[in-house]
């Protein structure tokens, strides 16, 4: 067993586990790192390794294109996540109740699978507490600034970053599916690239301010309206990670929630897949 270091959004977290683990994870190699004295302590560990499933009561099963995360406790106390694909497991992830040491034992089917959504969740979840959220968005860059568009499965997140990239000199993508958001100690907000993007190979450890927050809806035409208040939150809130049953994730997300509607400007563009839509929304979050 070899054990290695990785930092994302700032947060280190390790892994312990055979080569043919490591071998698994080539999106991961851009955040890792070599400890050093000065290292702060890890927001995790992660053990993986081989196994069998275990007893748990499950409490909340999540589904979305053949994908299953079950969320569950064993007797003791312990969070279970298991992973499963097509109705099959792949893993069952077994953490402490503060999500900083945790096991994930591999059924061996599509053990990558497992392992990216193990180390997800615990990143999602142990980060939570530390001003820190992973999102279900796109996210571009543009002149020293991160745009994330947010929206709902199929609502056009992807589309519309290409439509940047394709139209708007000087876009970049930051990451296609999971950016994780880092609030400050002066209260500014952080987009960082993470080793979990989607569909789309886009593992860049970058990050830069948020410059703006735009939640996608279809329309026939193209619309962009600014939000504030309890409009924003409520634009901000389905897209991030974790486990809000819990107390102190919840508390520590609507912590993270609140001053990103308060620090960032939220719109909503209705719109169109087209180079109109990308353009209104560039000109019009970009100077504001």
């Amino acid at each position: 067993m070899e054990t290695r270091q990785y930092i994302v959004a700032d947060h280190l977290f390790t892994v312990e586990a055979e080569e043919s683990i490591f071998q698994l994870m080539g999106n991961y190699a851009p955040f890792q790192t070599e400890l050093a004295e000065d290292s702060p302590a890890p927001l995790f560990s992660l053990t993986v390794t081989d196994g069998e499933a275990i007893d748990y009561v499950e409490e909340l099963n999540q589904e979305e294109e053949g994908q299953e995360i079950i969320c569950g406790h064993t007797d003791d106390g312990k969070s279970v996540f298991e992973t499963r694909w097509n109705g099959k497991s792949a893993g069952w992830l077994v953490s402490t109740q503060d999500y900083t040491e945790a096991t994930l034992l591999l059924s061996g089917y599509l053990p990558k699978s497992a392992l990216d959504n193990a180390l997800m969740v615990l990143f999602a979840m142990a980060s939570a507490v530390h001003e820190t959220a992973l999102f279900h968005a796109s996210v571009v860059s543009l002149d020293g600034k991160g745009y994330m568009f947010l929206g709902r499965s199929g609502t056009g997140k992807s589309t519309h970053a290409s439509l940047w990239r394709k139209y708007i000199d000087g876009t970049a993508l930051m990451n296609d599916d999971n950016p994780a958001v880092r609030i400050k100690p002066d209260g500014t907000a952080w987009v960082y690239g993470s080793p979990w993007s989607g569909k789309t190979p886009c593992y860049k450890n970058v990050k830069c301010p948020v410059g703006g927050i735009v939640l996608l809806s279809q329309a026939p035409y193209n619309k962009i309206t600014r939000l504030a208040g309890v409009a924003a939150y409520a634009a901000v809130m389905p897209s991030i990670s974790g486990k809000r049953w819990d107390r102190k994730i919840a508390d520590g997300l609507h912590h993270t929630e609140n001053t990103l509607a308060g620090a960032v400007p939220v719109w909503h563009l209705e719109c169109l897949p087209d180079e109109a839509a990308a353009r209104l929304c560039k000109d019009t979050i970009t100077t504001a």
